[in-house]
């Protein structure tokens, strides 16, 4: 987004009001602490009556609210850092930076009327919301859990050897990439780390504790792994670990042959192509709006150079009928120095002279 397009509020405004723009809106930076929250296709439009989920959410978080401007939703302003993973879930979108919200300021009663800070709120509605909508996608595809015996079988392999087979994989340049902590085609390393997971859940049967130990030993393990970061007191790491698990399609099973094995493509992840299709279309936002304002300041600016070119064609004008005016009084002073001197003659015609100016 071009942020020479950008001004305060009070700039904003006062250019609204003079017509040359239908509202005004506000651009979500990775710099700023705000966070806004777009609750779409949950409000009557006719009657302003509220449609759940939006009044639990608007009253968790406790913040200032105002009614979209299609009247068919609302935007809550808060202030906080937006938890990892998914951003949206059907009608309900969340977002900290590449995102422009239009302002209404049709301010919803009974809400602050200022932005306050509601990290925790944030999160619990996040996890309700948005995070949770992974694991309801999950139960309703009819995957079966990792047998036992499955289970115990993998239990039977070393890490080198699970680590060794993960590699050997069709897929084993994408694991070898993440396992050494490459970040390489994702948009942030925490879509790195659900996918290393979705990986790890494949190769270790579902094994929750042996998935934390391997993915301590690769090159993406940070301070944030053993972080709380969910309501419930979950750390970072354990939650990603429990995503993997109950999206992952299948597990791997010891007892396939060596031919399989090698050309086995993993695991079949939902959240990981969540994950991406979520970057996509996020990625698809920012350069959709990154080209409206660029070809809005392409406009302003080929409007500001015909004004300057009108400007200057006018100048012109008056520069060659002034020149055209010195030019004839030039010629009228040669000739009054041709004449013979008199000095009544004289005086009459320069008096004539500066009376024509």
């Amino acid at each position: 987004m071009d942020d020479r397009t950008w001004t305060t509020l009070e700039q904003a405004l006062e250019y609204a009001t003079t017509g040359a723009a239908d509202g005004i809106g506000f651009v979500f930076t990775a710099t700023d602490p705000l966070v806004g929250v777009d609750l779409d296709d949950c409000r009557d439009p006719e009657t302003g009556e509220p449609l759940e989920p939006a009044p639990t959410i608007i009253e968790q978080l406790d913040s200032f609210t105002e009614v979209s401007p299609s009247g068919t939703g609302y935007h809550v302003i808060l202030e906080g850092d937006l938890p990892d993973g998914r951003n949206r879930h059907g009608s309900i979108e969340m977002y900290d930076q590449a995102r422009f919200f239009t302002v209404t300021a049709d301010h919803v009663d009974g809400t602050p009327t200022s932005i306050t800070e509601r990290q925790e709120a944030l999160e619990e509605v996040h996890e309700k919301f948005i995070a949770s909508e992974v694991s309801d996608a999950a139960d309703s595809v009819d995957v079966d859990p990792p047998s036992a015996e499955s289970r115990d079988r993998s239990l039977e392999l070393e890490d080198e050897d699970l680590l060794e087979k993960a590699r050997s994989a069709s897929n084993g340049e994408k694991f070898d990439r993440l396992w050494r902590g490459s970040t390489a085609g994702y948009n942030s390393q925490s879509e790195a780390d659900m996918a290393l997971c979705c990986l790890l859940a494949f190769w270790t049967g579902g094994d929750r504790a042996r998935m934390d130990r391997l993915f301590r030993q690769s090159g993406l393990i940070r301070g944030k792994w053993d972080e709380v970061h969910y309501a419930d007191g979950s750390t970072y790491g354990e939650k990603t670990i429990e995503r993997a698990v109950n999206t992952t399609n299948e597990f791997y099973d010891p007892s396939a042959s060596d031919a399989e094995e090698t050309t086995d493509t993993g695991p079949t992840s939902q959240t990981e192509t969540r994950f991406q299709n979520d970057s996509s279309k996020t990625e698809q936002t920012y350069l959709e709006e990154k080209n409206r304002l660029l070809e809005q300041r392409v406009d302003e600016l080929e409007e500001t150079i015909a004004e300057q070119r009108e400007q200057l064609e006018t100048l012109t004008a008056e520069r060659e009928e002034l020149r055209a005016l010195l030019e004839q009084r030039e010629e009228e002073l040669e000739e009054i120095r041709d004449q013979p001197i008199d000095d009544r003659s004289v005086r009459s015609r320069v008096k004539r002279l500066f009376r024509s100016n």
